[in-house]
Parts: C-alpha cells; sequence; structure tokens
C-alpha cells in the first residue's frame, strides 16, 4: 500500500514484471500501466468508487483517414503523386473539389458511411458505373469524377493496396457532345442585338476572335494588347499565345475605354470573374433571341471549325487555340475534311454522270 493510493500497490507477477492492485474488503481489481498513466488513474478512481472504468471518449480528427480507405489513397494523391504536382493552380482546386465531394458523400442512400471511409479494396467496377450513370444529366461531371477516382485507384496500386483496377477500360463518353460552335444565323441575331460599343459585344468579339477559354478572356489585361497582337498566357494550361488582332476585333477594342486593369469592365469598374461571364453571357444571348446552347465557350469552337473550314492545318489550330493535345484540333480538320472531300467526291459522280448521259454523236 502507498500513501498517495491507498489501498493499491504494486506487485511482482510470475514474468518478472511489477504490476499494479487495488485490494479492499477481500476484492482485487487488476490496475493498468502505473502511477501517473491516464487509464491507471481512472481504474484506480473506478476502484474507490465501486465503479467500472470510464472510457475516454474517441473524436476522430477531420483530417483522419482509416488505412487503405478511398481518403486515404487521395492524402497519396496529394502528397506523393508526380502527375499531381505538374497540373496547373486551376485543374488542383477543381479536382481537389470533386474528389472532397464525393469522398464527403454517403456510399448509399440512407447509410453514414462515406466514401472516404470505404477501404479502396472495397471499390467495384458496378460501384463505379453506378456513380457515373447517377451523372447522366451532368456527363462532363460524370468524367470529371472518373478522372479524380482513377487517380486514387492509381495510388492504392502503387502502395500495393489493391492487384488489380476496377475502372480498366471502363470508358464514360458523355452523351451529348458538349458545346456546339454557333451558326452564321446565330452570330448575326447577336451582332445585331448588341453592336460595336456595347460590352456584350466586347466579350462576344474576344471570346470569338481570340477562341481562348472563359477563364483567360475574362482576365485578360489591358497591356495584352501590343501593336497589332494579343500576348497571353492560358491560365489552365500555362502556354503563352501570341494571336493577331483581327480587323473585327480590332473595331471592337478602337471603341472600348481602355483605362481598367483588364479589358473587360463590369459596369462598376471590376474586372469580371469566369464564372459571372458565363451567366451574362446566357442573359444577353436570351434578349437576342437565340435558342440556349450559344455559349462562350462554343464561340472558341465556332472559331475552330472556321480555321479548318478555310484550309488551316491542325498545328495551326492547335496554335492558336492552345490545344496541347492534337486530338482535340484534329476533330476540326478531320469535320472540315471530310464535308470538303465528299462535296469534291460528289461533284466527280455528277461530272461522271453527265458525261455518260450525253448522246452519241
Amino acid at each position: 500500500m502507498t500513501d498517495a493510493y491507498p489501498n493499491a500497490g504494486p506487485f511482482t507477477d510470475r514474468h518478472g514484471r511489477e504490476r499494479w492492485r487495488f485490494r479492499r474488503a477481500g476484492k482485487t481489481v487488476s490496475l493498468p500501466h502505473a502511477p501517473g498513466h491516464p487509464e491507471f488513474e481512472e481504474a484506480y478512481q473506478a476502484a474507490v468508487e465501486g465503479r467500472p472504468p470510464r472510457k475516454a471518449a474517441v473524436i476522430a480528427h477531420p483530417n483522419a483517414a482509416a488505412p487503405r480507405s478511398m481518403q486515404a489513397a487521395w492524402n497519396l494523391v496529394l502528397r506523393d503523386s508526380p502527375d499531381w504536382k505538374h497540373l496547373n493552380a486551376v485543374t488542383k482546386q477543381k479536382q481537389s473539389a470533386i474528389a472532397e465531394a464525393f469522398l464527403a458523400s454517403p456510399i448509399a442512400e440512407g447509410t453514414k458511411v462515406k466514401w472516404g471511409q470505404a477501404p479502396l479494396l472495397d471499390l467495384k467496377r458496378r460501384h463505379v458505373r453506378s456513380l457515373l450513370a447517377a451523372r447522366s444529366e451532368t456527363p462532363h461531371a460524370a468524367r470529371h469524377l472518373l478522372v479524380v477516382i482513377r487517380k486514387m485507384i492509381l495510388a492504392g496500386l502503387d502502395e500495393e493496396w489493391i492487384e488489380s483496377d476496377p475502372t480498366y477500360r471502363l470508358k464514360y463518353r458523355p452523351e451529348t457532345k458538349g458545346w456546339r460552335a454557333w451558326t452564321d444565323a446565330e452570330r448575326e441575331l447577336f451582332e445585331k442585338r448588341w453592336p460595336i460599343g456595347t460590352t456584350p459585344r466586347l466579350v462576344y468579339v474576344l471570346a470569338l476572335w481570340l477562341g481562348n477559354r472563359r477563364s483567360d478572356v475574362a482576365a485578360l489585361p489591358v497591356s495584352a494588347i501590343q501593336g497589332n497582337t494579343i500576348v497571353l498566357q492560358q491560365i489552365k494550361t500555362g502556354r503563352r499565345l501570341v494571336l493577331s488582332i483581327t480587323p473585327m476585333l480590332r473595331e471592337a477594342l478602337d471603341a472600348t475605354d481602355l483605362d481598367g486593369p483588364t479589358i473587360l469592365r463590369t459596369a462598376y469598374g471590376e474586372p469580371f470573374s469566369a464564372k459571372s461571364l458565363t451567366g451574362r453571357m446566357a442573359d444577353w444571348t436570351k434578349l437576342a433571341g437565340l435558342p440556349k446552347g450559344c455559349t462562350l465557350h462554343g464561340l472558341r469552337k465556332t472559331l475552330g471549325k472556321m480555321l479548318a473550314d478555310g484550309g488551316a492545318t491542325t498545328r495551326q489550330i492547335m496554335d492558336t487555340l492552345g490545344h496541347t493535345d492534337i486530338k482535340h484540333a484534329e476533330l476540326y480538320t478531320k469535320e472540315a475534311d471530310q464535308q470538303r472531300l465528299a462535296k469534291q467526291g460528289m461533284a466527280a459522280v455528277v461530272k461522271l454522270h453527265r458525261s455518260r448521259s450525253k448522246p452519241a454523236g
């Protein structure tokens, strides 16, 4: 017995280890660890009070991840993936938001278990197909989710948590073709409704004749205008582009107040955000009587189509639009080539038919 712990004292067990126990009224209670340890103190106090020891509540850290879980796999992507480290800041932000929302979502309706808690080994092909099917109304969101999930899977494969990729050869192609090019009639309607000197026309001209993304158009500084060129660095790819100022673009720039930090400014003199440009363009096209589907990105595709129809090479289209993958540029040239070759082929058939139909003599 000790003065500090009445009725408790040390003893040596049969293995030669020193242990502690509590003795009173013929009852003996083993005490874990040694004096000073939290579990010892609780066990001793419980024995004095004649009650079971209380266990400390376990509170999970918000960023904690179960071993070999999908959250743990995503943590590996963020920490160790060389591919992740080479992505630009915008892509990292978008993919992180997609991953966080997915990992925080329940694995099934009515359950509290989140995808982040699920072992990566338990992820099956049917699960991924179900996730994609649930996003059939937003096909691009489904494709982006698949990209993020595959990053987690690759991290798990590298760590040997799993032996195979459940998404192997699982292809998800959106049912829609995404953004479409504007027709000549649609462009004519918009230009008639919004003349040179208006903000809608300036947004339209910059998007069309520079052929770049909304983020690049919104952030384009006045200093980008250098003589007869526009010099910009794409936010998504980091590519530096030097683009000629067409007469159509020059006309709009000459009618614009270029005192601000950016070429595009709101009615309050502030730069537009990329997201707000999308909403404003939807309003402007509606006021011009255009159907749904006439988007800012559609103007980028419009320029790509016009370049191809005008006989531009794949490389020329790639360097104008700032594509980093030649496959994207080839989509424009293949369509233009198909139409051109088909027209030439049918002209040859008509010529042959007429020559054969001529009466002899």
